[in-house]
């Protein structure tokens, strides 16, 4: 059974820092992609990042330059570090798993950027 578990949210100021991490329960980590997506209050949910399994990472443009993320292979965790928050970033983070016969989410982790 796929588990997915988000934390690290919380609240923070414009301009602050936060880091998400996803555990993930699953027999092939190494071999799935990884992403995490963002909701803002009211809208859809949004990929704004992305990595292979062998780690190279794709962005959304909203985020490029602000967030990075990465992966541990021995540990089953994606982590998103964002820095130079801001208010927009405001919403729900899911991490999300995917392949060849898998896609399973986590329950998300809020967060909330004040100006």
């Amino acid at each position: 059974q796929v588990q997915l578990v988000e934390s690290g949210g919380g609240l923070v100021q414009a301009g602050g820092s936060l880091r998400l991490s996803c555990v993930v329960t699953v027999s092939n980590f190494r071999n799935q992609m990884m992403a995490w997506y963002h909701q803002a209050p009211g809208k859809q949910r949004d990929s704004v990042a992305v990595v292979t399994p062998a780690g190279s990472p794709n962005y959304a443009t909203s985020v490029k330059g602000r967030f990075t993320i990465s992966r541990d292979n021995i540990k089953n965790t994606v982590y998103l570090q964002m820095n130079s928050l801001r208010p927009e970033d405001t919403g729900v983070y899911y991490c999300n798993i995917y392949g060849k016969g898998i896609n399973h989410w986590g329950q998300g982790t809020q967060v909330t950027v004040s100006s």
